[in-house]
C-alpha cells in the first residue's frame, strides 16, 4: 500500500507542475500585454 502512495504523488505532481507552469507564465504574459497595450497605444 505504502508504494501505491509513493506512485500516486508522483503521477499527480506532473499535472500539478505543469498547470502551475502554465499559470505563471499567463499571468506574466497577461500582465506584459496589459502593460504594453497602455504604454504604446495601436493608431
Amino acid at each position: 500500500m505504502n508504494l501505491l502512495a509513493v506512485v500516486w504523488h508522483y503521477w499527480i505532481a506532473v499535472p500539478l507542475a505543469a498547470v502551475a507552469i502554465i499559470a505563471i507564465v499567463a499571468t506574466i504574459a497577461g500582465y506584459l500585454q496589459k502593460v504594453t497595450y497602455k504604454r504604446y497605444p495601436r493608431d
